[in-house]
């Protein structure tokens, strides 16, 4: 089987590792291995958090440096901290809504413009899809479920080959029943807003 290497990155909050977590129910569900692994950098304090998923045949979760096939961002200038993880051949979905560091509302640093931070991205990488994802989380009613948008555009793109079907069943099993509405919204609103990339 041929093997994908997935990184997404997000501050604490975001939600990143329970978009693992309904990745890699999805994994099972469609009979595809999987491997994770996470790094917790000061989360609970707005710090970055990184999570590396290899589907397919891998002895390892470990992603080098230029070997990432998908970078998935939930952070615009967290997606672009992570571009040497990509290569010329890297799909990148990410989030355009920001979420400045304490450095940048302090005034000790200045957070670079996102239409920059796209264009960075479009030169160095095969494709970007770029979504305010926290304009459609709150649209489907919880400002909390930027994670759930970014899924719906991920598979949108058909980079991992899982259908809508199989990513809504893993999120119906990985979700609170209280979100799970909420959820699902947002993953149809993340699934439409991406269909324009394609």
């Amino acid at each position: 089987m041929e093997t994908t290497r997935l990184i997404i990155v997000a501050v604490g909050g975001q939600g990143n590792l329970l978009a693992s977590k309904v990745l890699g129910e999805a994994a099972l569900i469609s009979d595809v291995p999987v491997r994770m692994s996470e790094i917790h950098g000061m989360a609970q304090r707005g710090g970055v958090v990184e999570s590396a998923i290899v589907f397919g045949d891998a002895t390892s979760s470990i992603i080098s440096d230029g070997e990432a096939d998908i970078l998935l961002g939930f952070e615009p200038s967290e997606t672009l901290r992570a571009l040497n993880r990509c290569s010329k051949n890297t799909k990148v979905i990410t989030n355009t809504a920001t979420s400045p560091p304490f450095t940048v509302a302090i005034g000790k640093g200045v957070y670079p413009e996102v239409e920059n931070i796209k264009n960075l991205l479009s030169e160095k990488c095969a494709s970007l899809v770029a979504i305010d994802a926290m304009k459609l989380a709150k649209q489907a009613g919880s400002p909390m479920s930027v994670n759930i948008v970014l899924l719906g555009a991920l598979v949108q793109t058909g980079s991992l080959g899982f259908t809508r079907e199989t990513v809504i069943q893993a999120i119906k099993r990985r979700t609170k029943k209280s979100f799970l509405d909420k959820n699902i919204k947002a993953f149809e609103l993340g699934f439409k807003a991406a269909f324009a990339y394609n």
